[in-house]
């Protein structure tokens, strides 16, 4: 038996003797040996067989889906914090990754706002734009010659004609976003308003359609961003990506001027309050 089945094994046992058959329907009479429910009791409720459940507690090397962890810990009621410790434990994926409260996002948009005059923008790993400062507003504020529904970084890019004027390093950074979204597209197997969306791409630009039959990815890294703004001239910027522990599934982009003329001139690109 390897030690993280043993450890697994253990944490079932432990967590299976917090659930009190009340709790979960089930009556309170009998005499029990065990606090919380029998293994029969919680293998019938999460729908698994008792068999496959015992040898699952006993730390046995048997095949674990996301699926099946996920009835069981739905019937522990494990926390997201206790769910990500029985997957990792278990080596297999949950069925749909948990976000924890969007508290993080508030405390996200402050941030962001703090970092101001560098621009700075949150998104979730779909990269749908959920909070930016008023600098990365103001240097993006005419991109669009078309109306920007989505609100995305990446629909932004691949959809919008001026986007190649733009955006110096076109060729380089459209690969690497749709690289990252596979990255990410891992997780989300299934999960409708991903496939929606990006069935929805493919279908409306060849180019990010091409891309995304190629199942490149790519962790993030710091990377050049070159803009040519219509006022500011060329800008060069250091774009980093900075991930949120406590919130998977958000992301922060922070750009950097990555030279000093970059830096003398992003005041260029600034609006006053009342143009915003």
């Amino acid at each position: 038996m390897s030690n993280r089945r043993a450890e697994l094994g253990e944490f079932l046992k432990a967590r299976r003797a917090q659930v009190t058959p009340t709790a979960v329907g089930l009556p309170a009479g009998g005499r029990r040996r065990t606090p919380g429910l029998r293994r029969e009791e919680l293998a019938q409720l999460a729908g698994v067989g008792v068999t496959w459940y015992t040898w699952l507690e006993q730390g046995r090397p048997i095949n674990v889906s996301g699926q099946v962890l996920d009835a069981v810990a739905t019937t522990l009621r494990l926390s997201d914090a206790e769910r990500e410790h029985l997957y990792r434990l278990a080596e297999a994926t949950p069925v749909k990754p948990r976000t924890t409260a969007c508290a993080n996002e508030l405390v996200m948009a402050e941030i962001v706002t703090a970092l101001d005059p560098l621009p700075a923008v949150i998104t979730n790993r779909r990269f749908d734009i959920l909070g930016a400062n008023d600098a990365f507003g103001d240097l993006f504020h005419d991109w669009h010659t078309l109306p920007c529904i989505h609100k995305n970084l990446l629909w932004c890019i691949v959809t919008e004609p001026l986007a190649r004027r733009r955006l110096l390093n076109y060729d380089t950074e459209v690969p690497y976003l749709v690289a990252r979204l596979r990255s990410a597209y891992a997780e989300h197997l299934g999960d409708p308003a991903w496939e929606t969306d990006i069935a929805r791409l493919r279908k409306l630009s060849p180019e990010f359609d091409e891309l995304w039959m190629r199942h490149e990815v790519a962790e993030c890294e710091p990377r050049p961003r070159h803009l040519l703004h219509p006022v500011a001239g060329e800008l060069r910027f250091t774009l980093t990506e900075l991930a949120v522990p406590a919130h998977p599934d958000l992301v922060m982009f922070v750009e950097t001027p990555a030279d000093e003329r970059t830096r003398e001139n992003l005041p260029l690109t600034r609006l006053t309050p009342a143009a915003r």
